[in-house]
Parts: C-alpha cells; structure tokens; sequence
C-alpha cells in the first residue's frame, strides 16, 4: 500500500480509525473523514505527517459534494475509497435537507461520495471501493413506499434498511464498473465494540451502547474485513460480493435482486438530483 491514496469514511472511530492506524503504518497516504474537528485532530496526532483530513457532516448531500471537491483539491488519485461512516438513531432524526437521518448517513452518502469520485477511481485502476454494510443487512428491506420510515420508525429498522441498501449498492456499483478496473465489495465487520449508537443520541443511549457492545469483539479484530478488501492481493479483481472478517460469504438473496437494485440505484439518483436542486441559489 506504501504511496496508495486512501479515503475513509467515519475515520475518527472504530473501524475506520483503525483501518487509517494500519493503512498508515503500511505506507498508505491515508485522508480521514469526519465530522468532529477535535476527533479529527486527535486522530491524525497517531498517524503519520502524511495523513490529511476533511471535515463534513456526510449525512448532508452538499456537504458529501463539498468533501469529494475537497478531496479532488487534495490528490489527483484515489487508489481505495472505504465508506464506513454510519450510525444508528433510538429516536426518528430529520437532517437540515429534510432527509431520514439513517437514511442520508448511511446510505446516501456512500452513493454521492462515490459517484462524485468515480472518474478519479477509474483513472487510478486498479482500484478499490470497499462498502462497510452489517449482518443486520439480512433482516432488512426496502421499504419502497416510505423509505424514510414517517410510519413505523425503530432504529433497527431503520438501520437493517440502510445495511441492506449498501449490498445493493455495492453489488449495483461492481455491476457498472466492470472490465474498469475497479472492485466494489460490501463487508460485515463483526459485532465490535465501537461508539456507533451512541455519538448521536446522548449519555443515556452511550451507556446502552456500552452495555450491549462490551461483549463484541476488538475493534482490530473488526477491521480484519475492512483491511482484507482494501488491500488483498488475491482480491485485486474480485468484485460484488459479500465478506465477513472470516471470509466471503452469501448475502440476503433481496440483495442479489438485480431489478432491485436497479430500483434503488434510480431511487438514490432521484434523492440526490432533488437534494442538488434545492442547494443550488433560485438564480441558479
């Protein structure tokens, strides 16, 4: 990986901090995204003078547009981007742009990020974009008619929703970039002891989170997938498919639902064109 560029998301905790702790030690030129200037910070105090960071709320469209141009700004190559931020949400959160908020965080984002670098991916082939889903994808689905869950909100809903729209998006994404050069792979870290959970819904769901999750695994034991697909040899030209830190393995058969998944691609862009519109100034 030494001179590799890598972009990761959700890069200040958990899997994503470590996944830059170990890329970094390999050589790697790693650029760390988050939204906490002061984790930030303290994040690139542990890695190298070549790592760099970007700061931006990624669970809004313009500010996952404002973090792709940054980034263009930063480095004419992208060698592997991770989409890893995610979180879950107790109570039903609405963003500023009006969106879900599991649904602009953990989905929509990965979408735009990646559709905004894809012309830097493919120049840089091979390449890599490593999409970090969860087992929780296998209780989820779609729900078509209300996919911002107005009716009938959980946050395991909602979460087991938006992990399944990352296989599909990945497994969409291999679809389109094949014969490019670039690989598209969903994983499941493990059940890790990390702070999703718990950063955006206050010390009471933290210490939930901290009951559950004291039984997970190590966070180095959960960046094992993660690692794996962004810098295996042996995966250099594997593409849509599903990964545990064990191995690969079959995802939920509605993740493979081809028309599904072309449903949801259309779904997003539609998502993400309205979002464009309604950022842009009326004289625009």
């Amino acid at each position: 990986m030494k001179d590799k560029v890598v972009l990761i998301t959700g890069a200040t905790d958990g899997i994503g901090l470590e996944a830059a702790r170990q890329l970094d030690v390999q050589g790697a030129q790693v650029v760390l995204v988050g939204r906490n200037p002061a984790k930030i910070e303290s994040a690139l105090a542990g890695l190298s003078p070549r790592a760099r960071a970007i700061t931006a709320d990624l669970s809004l469209q313009a500010e996952v547009r404002r973090a792709a141009a940054e980034f263009r700004a930063m480095s004419p190559r992208l060698d592997v981007l991770i989409n890893n931020a995610g979180n879950g949400f107790g109570l039903r959160q609405v963003t500023s742009e009006g969106v879900e908020m599991t649904w602009a965080l953990n989905h929509l984002a990965y979408f735009t990020l990646t559709g905004e670098l894809l012309d830097l991916l493919k120049a840089s082939a091979p390449a890599r974009v490593v999409v970090t889903s969860s087992s929780a994808h296998y209780r989820g689905r779609i729900h078509w008619q209300d996919v911002e869950l107005h009716r009938g909100y959980t946050m395991l809903k909602a979460y087991s929703q938006s992990k399944l729209a990352n296989v599909m998006f990945a497994f969409a994404l291999a679809r389109r970039l094949a014969g490019s050069g670039v690989t598209a792979n969903a994983l499941h870290p493990g059940f890790v002891r990390t702070n999703i959970g718990a950063t955006r819904n206050g010390p009471l769901a933290g210490l939930v989170q901290r009951l559950v999750f004291r039984r997970g695994i190590s966070v180095e034991e959960g960046t094992r997938a993660t690692m794996r697909l962004a810098t295996d040899p042996d995966l250099a030209e594997v593409s849509g498919r599903f990964f545990t830190r064990h191995g690969e393995k079959e995802a939920l058969p509605a993740a493979q639902d081809v028309e599904a998944q072309e449903r949801l691609w259309a779904l997003s862009e539609g998502y993400a064109a309205r979002l464009l519109r309604q950022d842009k100034p009326a004289s625009q």
